[in-house]
């Protein structure tokens, strides 16, 4: 009986703190997703499996069961113990982003994921993002270093995370980590002289791998190509825009799409497009502000939380997600090169769903009213 009223006490101390905007809108994130991916995945499903025309749903609408589940827990975990489970985690995902330098899955090209029997076909920079950035904010507010020690250490942290991710090798992922860095320890107070000369040294050094490393030519051949509209390189930006185009403002119709018969992934890399194509852009408008209006909500939390390693955690998770979806319309628009960068909660993939479940539970925890 104890246990049993322990277990209520501490749901209803929970729902009664949990900020319900934050939580309304991450679950109506949630559900759009399992919406779009119903009518875009519905006729990969029938034509390329030779399956029933739910396949890609159901595998998207488990993952998404699971995923809030990881966020009913990291979001009712006691602040110092999030902390704790977040570093023991950080260091399981940096061994398994170590582990697919030797036995990851080749797709394309590149090698960015794990097939293990108890993991099957999962990305883990994925895992890495969100206790990388609870990690990367707890040592720029520890009490015994100096300012610019800290900055050092954070540098040591970030740098083998880099270089894994090169040797996939996965640019895109690569920027989206220097730039949270690069976010919080500009909020930290560092010189802006020191901050602007890190940053030259990274476009530096991104635009050396570029240019000069045979590796990454594919990125040159995207790049050339999303400057030159006459190149055969860049099919599926040009089919993505074409679809944006056709859908106009109100859209052609719930299954009246055919992009994803066209380009492979496009129900992960260009959910956007799919979503325009049949429903129009002023849906996209609509999801775009409510990202928008998701960001405001916690930065309003941010402005009212004492704590500034809650704070830095905070700025740091949406600083990521906003520069993710950014990114990912973007590509979508034609106004930035292919980089395969999925949109935050909506795009299909349960690498991408766990993460931002896990990103979504430390929000909804940090973000509790708290009585100080």
């Amino acid at each position: 009986m104890i246990t049993k009223l322990n277990i209520y006490d501490n749901y209803y101390t929970w729902w009664k703190n949990i900020d319900k905007t934050i939580l309304i809108l991450i679950i109506s994130f949630f559900i759009a997703g399992l919406f779009f991916s119903l009518v875009s995945t519905s006729l990969i499903a029938s034509d390329r499996l030779n399956t029933n025309s739910y396949y890609f749903f159901v595998k998207h609408f488990t993952f998404i069961l699971l995923g809030l589940s990881i966020m009913f827990i990291f979001s009712l975990l006691k602040e110092d113990h999030l902390i704790k489970i977040s570093i023991g985690l950080f260091v399981l995902s940096l061994l398994l982003l170590l582990l697919v330098t030797f036995i990851g899955v080749e797709v394309k090209g590149s090698k960015r994921w794990l097939d293990l029997p108890f993991l099957p076909r999962f990305q883990p920079v994925e895992l890495v993002k969100p206790f990388y950035i609870v990690i990367l904010a707890s040592l720029l507010n520890h009490q015994k270093y100096n300012l610019y020690f800290k900055y050092l250490l954070t540098l040591f942290l970030i740098i083998p995370i880099v270089l894994l991710l090169i040797s996939q090798p996965d640019i895109g992922q690569s920027v989206l980590i220097i730039f949270t860095w690069l976010a919080l320890i500009f909020v930290s107070g560092i010189n802006l002289v020191i901050f602007f000369g890190l940053f030259g040294i990274f476009v530096f050094l991104l635009s050396y791998l570029i240019l000069f490393v045979e590796k990454f030519n594919y990125i040159k051949t995207r790049i050339s190509s999303f400057f030159d509209s006459s190149s055969n390189n860049n099919f599926q930006s040009e089919k993505a825009s074409e679809a944006i185009i056709d859908g106009g403002f109100f859209g052609k119709g719930i299954g009246e799409g055919t992009l994803n018969s066209k380009i492979p992934e496009a129900h992960t890399d260009y959910i956007v497009s799919v979503i325009s194509e049949e429903f129009g852009i002023i849906i996209i408008l609509l999801i775009m502000l409510a990202f928008i209006f998701f960001a405001y909500n916690i930065f309003k939390k941010i402005r009212d939380t004492n704590d500034n390693v809650f704070k830095m955690i905070l700025i740091g998770l949406i600083s990521l997600l906003m520069m993710q979806a950014f990114i990912h319309v973007g590509v979508n628009l034609k106004v930035l090169p292919t980089t395969g960068m999925t949109l935050p909660y909506l795009s299909y993939g349960g690498s991408s769903i766990i993460s931002i479940s896990i990103i979504s539970g430390i929000i909804l925890n940090l973000t509790k009213r708290r009585v100080y």
